[in-house]
């Protein structure tokens, strides 16, 4: 098994193989429903549903545009909270567009309804019962779905998101592009205790409350650190960085940045919605071979 210093151990391939297998032996029992306020005159959105371990039922949304496809895809990953919203209404003109929210976020919250704070430590004294072991399923359901549609180019699959991305990608290699900006699953045994803030002090809270579960709060993570997904990655990637003052500096970062295979470019946030939007829009169009920037009026110079 693994220590706290995150080193992979014997288990970590037969774990992900039996979650892999599982996934694979449940059908995903697929629902496509128009949502008609929110499809406008160059697309269609619909509200997905698929069937994911446990069993439970989760939801995407699933925009695909007007015209001649098969389409090149941006799939969002979720984000760490309670709402993922609808994809940008730009974004939607040119790519088939997904928005998973994974098990116990909104609109795929019944009967399980996840706690922020409170969502990374669910049953993360299990290795088999851990919430994220569902949760990498359900990302990875979306993927299978993607990848029998007509309507998707699957060769031009782009994941966007945090550590649920590169958990995504590393297992479904048919992944083109990913654009990963590291969350909390990072060198977590190091890194916990040297924050308070918020979802990282989630395990300091574990910790404090059950400190005889630390060694195996520990040895669950260690399934999920990124160094270990990263060799697995076969797509041109986009590794976010802070910058030197932040939590996740590139220094910090580098033993990240080397995990990886395959081609990968270090980006430093802006810590601007609008510059790092940008940055990603246009490492989109050039990858795909559009022309013209997508951009709202508003964020056009």
């Amino acid at each position: 098994m693994s220590n706290a210093n995150g080193d992979v151990h014997d288990g970590f391939d037969h774990y992900w193989s039996a979650l892999q297998a599982e996934l694979a032996a449940l059908s995903p029992a697929a629902e496509l429903t128009e949502i008609p306020l929110r499809s406008t005159d160059f697309g269609v959105v619909y509200g997905l549903r698929l069937t994911s371990i446990g069993p439970a039922r989760i939801f995407a949304y699933y925009c695909v545009p007007h015209g001649d496809g098969p389409f090149p895809v941006v799939y969002q990953l979720p984000n760490y909270g309670s709402v993922n919203h609808i994809p940008a209404y730009e974004r939607r003109q040119r790519y088939l567009c997904v928005q998973l929210c994974h098990r116990g976020q909104r609109l795929a919250d019944q009967p399980f309804a996840a706690a922020y704070p409170g969502l990374l430590t669910t049953r993360i004294d299990d290795p088999q019962g851990y919430i994220y072991r569902g949760i990498v399923a359900d990302c990875l359901r979306v993927m299978d779905f993607l990848l029998a549609r007509p309507e998707v180019d699957a060769g031009r699959i782009a994941l966007v998101g945090n550590d649920l991305a590169l958990f995504t990608a590393a297992l479904r290699p048919e992944v083109d592009a990913l654009y990963y900006t590291p969350g909390p699953f990072f060198h977590a045994a190091q890194l916990a205790p040297r924050t308070t803030a918020y979802p990282l002090e989630e395990l300091n809270d574990y910790v404090r409350a059950y400190p005889e579960q630390a060694e195996q709060l520990w040895r669950t993570l260690a399934y999920f650190e990124p160094r270990h997904f990263a060799p697995r990655v076969r797509a041109d990637t986009v590794l976010v960085t802070g910058s030197d003052e932040d939590f996740l500096s590139p220094a910090r970062l580098a033993p990240l940045l080397i995990a990886f295979g395959g081609a990968v470019t270090p980006y430093i946030t802006a810590h601007s919605s609008y510059k790092d939007g940008v940055h990603q829009e246009a490492w989109l169009r050039e990858r795909y071979g559009f022309v013209e920037p997508l951009l709202p009026p508003h964020w056009r110079s």
